[in-house]
C-alpha cells in the first residue's frame, strides 16, 4: 500500500567534545518534504491506520527549525534520525484499515487515537508503574515514524478506541488534541494541585492552555495567571485564565505568591525569576524543552519554604482515558484549542516551512489527512 508522509532530513554533525549529545547538539540543516513511500507488510503487533486528523505540535516545530547561528535543529526531545529521515508527527486520530495477527483489543474500522511513547513494559520504570520514563521508550514521530502520513503503521499497544467521539467533528478534534491534553494533566497531577491553589502558566501553547484548563475546571485551582509573550494566544487563554500577562507585565504586576507554576514555554529564566514568589511547599513542573540549562538564585527560598521542582514528561499512567472520559461527559472541551486546520501533506510542509504562523498565529493547528472527514 502506498502511503504520502511527511519527512524530516538532516545532516549528522555532533557537536565535539559532548559525551552524549542531545538533537540539538547532533542534528543540523533540517529539510522537510513530501514523500510517497510503500507500506510494508504489516507487523503482528500494529495496525494499519489511515489518517483522519494529526496534530503540528511545538516539537515538530523544533524538529525542523534551527538556531540561526549554528545550523542544528532546536529540538531537544529524544530523536533518532537515520538516512531516510524521519516521518514525524505524533497526535492524531486515524480509522483502522487492517490489524496485526496478535491485535485483538482493536478492529477495522474503529476510530483510534494514539499514545506517543512505546513502552517496554519489562524495565524496573515499566514494573513499577513508571511508564513515562521506560528506560528504553521510543517517542512516536521523533524515534519512531510517525502520523504525518495518508497511511500510517502504529503499535497497537497507543491505541485508543474512540469510535463514539468520531461521530461528530467536534469530536474528531477533541480526539486529535487527546495527547497534549494528557500532558497536561501529568504536569497538574506531578504538582498535586488541589483546590484553592494559585497557578501560574508560563507559556500558552496547546499544553499551557490545556494546563489552564485542566487546573480552572478540574483540579480546582482559586486562581489561574497565564504568562504569553503573543498576543494571539493570550487572546485565546482568557476563557481559562483569570488574569493573562505579558512576561514583563507578570513580573512587575503579577500575584505576590503563587503555590504552583507550570513552566511550558522552554524559557528556563521564568523559573529564576518566579522562585521567591513560590509560597512554603510550592511546586514547579517543567514541561518545555529548549535545551537551556537552568539556574537559581534563591535556593535559600527553596530549602527554607521546601519548594520542589519536577521534571513532567508524558501522558500515561491513565492520563488519556481520564481525559478521554471528561470529553465524553463534556466537562472539557479540547477542540476550543484548536484555530486552524490545514489539509494533507503538502501544507503541512508549507506550514512547517514558516513557523512563525504556528508562533505567532495559532495556537494548535490540525492536519486533515482525509477530505472525507
Amino acid at each position: 500500500m502506498k502511503s504520502r508522509v511527511v519527512v524530516v532530513h538532516v545532516d549528522e554533525d555532533p557537536v565535539k567534545g559532548i559525551v552524549r549529545p542531545g538533537p540539538h547538539q547532533r542534528y543540523k540543516h533540517p529539510r522537510i518534504l513530501v514523500e510517497d513511500r510503500t507500506l510494508p507488510a504489516l507487523p503482528p503487533d500494529e495496525i494499519r491506520v489511515k489518517m483522519l486528523y494529526a496534530g503540528v505540535c511545538g516539537t515538530d516545530v523544533h524538529l525542523v527549525t534551527t538556531h540561526p547561528e549554528t545550523g542544528y535543529i532546536r529540538c531537544s526531545a529524544p530523536a533518532q534520525i537515520s538516512d531516510a529521515g524521519r516521518v514525524i508527527g505524533h497526535e492524531g486520530i486515524g480509522r483502522v484499515l487492517e490489524v496485526g495477527s496478535r491485535v485483538r483489543h482493536v478492529h477495522p474500522g474503529a476510530c483510534v487515537t494514539f499514545e506517543s511513547i512505546i513502552v517496554c513494559h519489562y524495565c524496573d520504570e515499566c514494573r513499577r508503574g513508571d511508564f513515562n520514563q521506560c528506560r528504553h521508550a521510543l517517542l512516536l514521530g521523533l524515534e519512531k515514524d510517525g502520523l504525518f502520513g495518508s497511511v500510517v503503521d502504529v503499535p497497537s499497544m497507543l491505541t485508543h478506541d474512540v469510535s463514539d467521539l468520531a461521530e461528530s467533528e467536534e469530536g474528531r478534534r477533541a480526539a486529535a488534541c487527546v495527547e497534549p491534553a494528557g500532558v497536561a494533566y501529568v504536569a497538574c497531577q506531578n504538582t498535586r494541585l488541589t483546590a484553592g491553589d494559585v497557578v501560574a502558566v508560563f507559556g500558552a501553547g496547546p499544553i499551557g492552555l490545556f494546563a489552564a484548563m485542566l487546573s480552572k475546571l478540574i483540579f480546582g485551582a482559586s486562581q489561574v495567571h497565564m504568562i504569553e509573550p503573543v498576543s494571539f494566544r493570550r487572546k485565546l487563554a482568557e476563557t481559562w485564565s483569570d488574569e493573562i500577562y505579558d512576561v514583563d507585565e507578570f513580573f512587575n504586576h503579577g500575584p505576590p505568591a503563587i503555590d504552583v507554576v507550570v513552566e511550558a514555554s522552554g524559557n528556563m529564566n521564568n523559573i529564576n525569576r518566579v522562585f521567591s514568589r513560590l509560597k512554603a511547599n510550592g511546586r514547579v513542573a517543567v514541561l518545555g524543552r529548549s535545551g537551556q540549562s537552568l539556574s537559581l538564585d534563591a535556593v535559600d527560598h527553596m530549602i527554607t519554604h521546601a519548594v520542589s521542582i519536577i521534571g513532567s514528561r508524558g501522558h500515561l499512567g491513565g492520563a488519556f482515558a481520564r481525559i478521554l472520559t471528561l470529553c465524553r461527559h463534556g466537562r472539557i472541551s479540547l477542540g476550543d484549542a484548536v484555530t486552524a486546520i490545514v489539509s494533507g501533506p503538502q501544507e503541512v510542509c508549507d506550514f512547517l516551512s514558516s513557523p512563525e504562523k504556528l508562533l505567532e498565529e495559532n495556537c494548535k493547528v490540525l492536519v486533515n489527512f482525509d477530505s472525507s472527514s
